[in-house]
């Protein structure tokens, strides 16, 4: 077969069709190596596609078939043993699946990796953790600490991506664990750990061994300072699952997310806490996130929220304060949709926001996204503001539109169903919602009647009742 010539950077990896001093993609000088590729594709007839029919089955890799014919495999995911990574895999690992874990560092990707991999070699799973970062004396010792002592999780200290396929082979695991796929080198390939060919060879060599032997294959990734997957964005597209592990580092909450997944849902939430012992699934996440909260606090709402399939109440809390400089500082809940729920307040209810600085966060560390915590926000700002607490065993669930209207959100029902197992007295929830047995709901239209709804008469010694914002009070107690 005839070849032909190209020059690859060995430091991005971009591809020049001659020779060339400085690479055109990074800038990097003498970086570019002569590679030899095939100049075309190889016959049919080398590939069993004869008309008279080859050796090849129907349905093997490179050989059309009707797709009615191809054989599905053994796609049953298997199970790790950690409910919360369970939860969002959607069952498990799927044998010859890539999964690429991230997160930041001391989140406890290393932790929560170590964890399944000991619960699934207890099970009788044979496992080979590759560790390229630490030595096998300190994976012992974290082992020991969260109970994967065990005889089938191999361990070995490797860089040498030659050598990492090499012991696959010897010990002939169903599901290898490489950490991180930005330490392992091939010394036949240009580039320095980390660099972009070496991990872009690296991932594919391993893919491919991945599906060859229907070998369930995870890798760690480092991230940037921006948050974002080191390495080369075709890293995420050669792996079939992505998953990012975050959080707070000044809460023990840790969040599991798939932003990827080719064998299921990317919506689905896994909670963790960090212990002493290491990772501890949190399944019952509305408790978690209100256990702290203190009754007839001022500026603070529950929220009924749904992360995946999973829903949660939350709280959320709020802080306004006159300043010269006013800013809008937010931890859990979008900036930009704080400033359009101030827009409606300070619009429909006239509370002169412009002027004050604002906070709103979720406590817990947890970061939500979706609509329906709009009410509570907006609640909890009002709160604020007018210096008066919400009535007692209230939760909001509802989106807040541009007019001032509080619209409905995907599956209310559930959401109330939660408030109504945590023991909640009542709901402010859009019109037409369904009922809850055990819990009172009460319908609100539009901002204006949320905050009437919402808010707790004044006690005797408050601000309010001695005449301070009272017309800021009275333009929420009575229609403006």
């Amino acid at each position: 077969m005839k070849t032909r010539t190209t020059f690859r950077c060995g430091e991005c990896g971009a591809e020049a069709p001659r020779w060339l001093g400085r690479c055109p993609g990074c800038d990097a000088w003498g970086s570019l190596v002569e590679r030899s590729l095939p100049s075309r594709l190889p016959s049919l007839a080398r590939t069993g596609l004869e008309r008279d029919g080859g050796a090849a089955g129907v349905g093997a890799a490179g050989v059309p078939a009707p797709i009615v014919d191809v054989d599905p495999g053994n796609a049953a995911p298997r199970p790790t043993g950690v409910g919360e990574l369970d939860r969002v895999l959607g069952g498990g690992l799927v044998p010859g699946s890539v999964t690429l874990l991230v997160g930041e560092p001391g989140m406890g990707k290393s932790t929560l990796l170590l964890q399944a991999l000991g619960t699934m070699a207890a099970g009788g799973t044979r496992c080979l953790l590759v560790t390229a970062e630490e030595s096998s004396a300190q994976v012992r010792a974290r082992a020991e600490r969260v109970g994967a002592l065990v005889p089938e999780l191999i361990v070995v200290a490797e860089t040498s991506l030659p050598h990492v396929l090499a012991h696959v082979d010897a010990v002939a695991p169903a599901v290898l664990a490489l950490d991180s796929i930005q330490a392992v080198v091939d010394p036949d390939q240009p580039g320095t750990p980390g660099s972009v060919s070496q991990v872009r060879d690296a991932a594919h060599r391993l893919v491919q061994l991945a599906k060859e032997r229907a070998l369930s294959t995870v890798m760690v990734g480092h991230v940037t300072k921006e948050g974002t997957l080191a390495g080369p964005r075709a890293l995420e597209h050669v792996v079939d699952t992505v998953l990012t592990f975050d959080g707070d580092r000044g809460h023990s909450l840790r969040l599991l997310r798939a932003l990827k997944h080719r064998f299921g849902a990317t919506h689905e939430l896994g909670l963790f806490e960090m212990a002493e012992r290491g990772l501890v699934d949190v399944p019952d996440a509305s408790a978690r996130f209100l256990v702290d909260r203190r009754s007839g606090a001022i500026g603070s709402a529950v929220a009924g929220v749904l992360e995946g399939t999973r829903p949660m109440l939350v709280e959320v809390q709020s802080l306004v304060v006159e300043s010269s400089v006013p800013r809008r500082t937010v931890a859990g809940v979008d900036g930009g949709r704080l400033g359009m729920l101030l827009a409606v307040l300070d619009q429909h209810l006239r509370l002169d926001l412009a002027r004050r600085e604002v906070y709103a966060s979720v406590a817990g560390g947890l970061r939500v996204g979706e609509p329906g915590i709009d009410l509570a926000v907006l609640l909890a700002v009002a709160s604020a503001r007018l210096r008066r607490p919400l009535v007692d065993g209230l939760v909001a669930v509802g989106e807040v539109g541009l007019g001032g209207e509080v619209r409905s959100v995907p599956q209310l029902e559930r959401r109330l169903a939660e408030a109504a197992r945590l023991g909640m007295a009542g709901a402010l929830v859009p019109p037409g919602s369904p009922r809850i047995a055990g819990l009172r709901t009460v319908e609100v239209a539009d901002v204006g009647h949320a905050v009437r709804a919402a808010l707790a008469a004044p006690a005797a010694n408050s601000d309010a009742a001695q005449g301070v914002e009272a017309s800021s009070v009275d333009r929420c107690v009575t229609p403006p």
